[in-house]
């Protein structure tokens, strides 16, 4: 506490990110990061523009990225925004879309810097309950008794559940509230769920965001990126043209694009995770655990005869990290990272040893 931080700095409850811990022969799954590196062309992409040129500022613009998006979603590049990691594209969108005299509404189990960005903004929410079987439902979010959203922002799949919705529930909520922007926050959405980006044309108020950090592998990169109408991408620009100009450097820029043009490297590492993954769930299943249904690079999942917090400290003294969060309704899971096929194998054979011995 210090007598010279604003008013706003000693109201807020800052976002606490995975732990990044330093520990040898740690297995790593606490973070959702991609167990697989990088397209080989994202290295080259990198390593050439590595140049001299370093001296000069990046196109703050981002055109190349741009276009290359553009091309990738079927859409024109005025309806795409690119940012420092989606977490400064959702910044951004809380700023510039979500701050209105209604309420703005998400789940009471989703991902935590949700509320973050509302008490940084002043922005009036409201959480909607998840129903029993941790799922979103898509009824919670329509106008009722002539009460409307200010505005509306859901992860599909769900963050920490990694529970899907359904195209049609997700645009259900988007024809169901035309006053309200409606923020469909897709960071992963590549490993299972289906994708509202092919809705964007149809519904002016339908926003869709997605990072370079878990599918494609780039969380050290720090890309993320939205699709939505011209306006409300305009109204994007304004808010980072009024923040900083040049949020990605030339390196990422570069790396960027060819992850995007890579098209059958990303869907292969893809496959490999979400097979990963089913084998795990497999493996977790036969040793009693609940595990919910995920469209996500991780699972959630409990067992009925131990406590969630003994299992991530039991695996923590075996050199193994996992997410596991102290809040009501979920403080008896794990949330788990799907790493290599290596990796998940000694976490299944630790979970044995803790749930059996």
């Amino acid at each position: 506490m210090s007598q010279y931080w604003s008013a706003t700095v000693h109201s807020l409850t800052p976002y606490v990110p995975g732990e990044q811990p330093k520990m040898d022969n740690l297995v790593k799954l606490n973070t959702n990061e991609h167990p697989f590196g990088p397209s080989p062309r994202v290295l080259e992409a990198i390593q050439s523009a590595t140049t001299d040129s370093l001296r000069l500022y990046p196109d703050p613009n981002a055109d190349a990225l741009k276009a290359a998006l553009a091309a990738h979603h079927k859409v024109t590049a005025e309806q795409i925004f690119v940012g420092n990691g989606s977490d400064e594209v959702l910044a951004h969108a809380f700023m510039a879309l979500l701050k209105h005299s209604g309420d703005l509404l998400f789940p009471d189990i989703t991902y935590s810097f949700y509320p973050v960005y509302c008490g940084l903004y002043d922005i009036h929410y409201r959480t909607v309950p998840l129903a029993e079987d941790f799922s979103i439902c898509a009824d919670d979010y329509l106008p009722k008794n002539g009460q409307a959203a200010g505005a509306i922002i859901f992860p599909n799949p769900n963050a920490p559940t990694g529970c899907p919705m359904s195209l049609s529930d997700v645009e259900r909520i988007v024809a169901g509230n035309p006053q309200a922007v409606v923020v469909i926050d897709e960071a992963y959405v590549d490993f299972g769920a289906q994708s509202a980006v092919g809705l964007v044309d149809r519904y002016p108020n339908l926003l869709v965001c997605h990072t370079f950090s878990k599918s494609r592998s780039l969380a050290g990169l720090r890309v993320g990126y939205a699709v939505g109408s011209a306006a409300l991408i305009e109204g994007l620009e304004r808010v980072k043209n009024s923040f900083n100009s040049y949020p990605l450097d030339r390196l990422a820029l570069a790396g960027a694009v060819a992850s995007v043009e890579d098209d059958a490297y990303f869907r292969d590492s893809c496959a490999q995770v979400i097979a990963t993954r089913e084998t795990l769930v497999t493996d977790l299943q036969a040793l009693g655990f609940e595990v919910l249904p995920s469209a996500a690079n991780f699972i959630f999942a409990r067992h009925p005869a131990h406590d969630g917090a003994a299992l991530a400290k039991g695996l923590r003294e075996r050199a193994i990290i996992v997410r596991h969060f102290k809040l009501p309704r979920i403080d008896a899971f794990l949330r788990i990272t799907v790493g290599t096929p290596e990796q998940c194998g000694v976490l299944v054979q630790a979970l044995k040893a803790l749930v059996q011995g």
